[in-house]
């Protein structure tokens, strides 16, 4: 595929047929409550960048079209698949069976994310920027993982986090 840099893709879209051959990874993120229009963009392009499967939109995330969201994700949520869903529950039970939940949050039982045993497919959940996944979200994850912080700031943006994830699921399952 001809790769485009964020300059031309915020003036030329790939074609239809670009986008047919894209061989998509059975790897979903879960956007619960996620309110920053400028990291629901920078998640579209993340998911490109990843070639997940779909990214889901839940509860009070911004969907687009969005001046901010487009600007962002330079235009990926065209052909990046992705669905609105009123609660991220819904998002969890319409994944396909088999799909391994993925709650991206600091808890009591969470593990650190090197410690994870990561097989696709799998679905990743993020949430809000101040008060996380949300519980009822938490409670239908498979596992909860963490990444370990180091100096005083006690959480990372949500958009770093799941690239952080995100990559190493990559790395861990051979997807990239």
């Amino acid at each position: 595929m001809n790769r485009l840099n964020s300059q031309v893709l915020r003036g030329k879209h790939p074609t239809e047929e670009e986008i047919k051959n894209v061989k998509r990874l059975p790897i979903y993120f879960i956007i619960d409550n996620v309110l920053d229009t400028y990291n629901i963009g920078s998640i579209f392009r993340l998911a490109d960048a990843m070639s997940v499967e779909k990214v889901y939109l839940c509860g009070r995330t911004e969907t687009p079209p969005n001046h901010r969201i487009t600007k962002a994700s330079v235009n990926t949520w065209q052909w990046v698949p992705w669905e609105y869903k009123e609660t991220t529950l819904e998002a969890i039970k319409s994944l396909p069976k088999g799909t391994k939940v993925i709650a991206i949050e600091q808890t009591k039982d969470s593990i650190p994310y090197t410690k994870a045993k990561y097989k696709l497919p799998l679905a990743l959940i993020v949430g809000h920027e101040t008060t996380g996944v949300s519980k009822s979200s938490l409670k239908k994850a498979d596992t909860i993982i963490e990444l370990p912080l180091h100096g005083i700031n006690n959480s990372l943006n949500v958009v770093i986090a799941l690239g952080i994830i995100g990559y190493k699921i990559l790395e861990s399952t051979s997807g990239t």
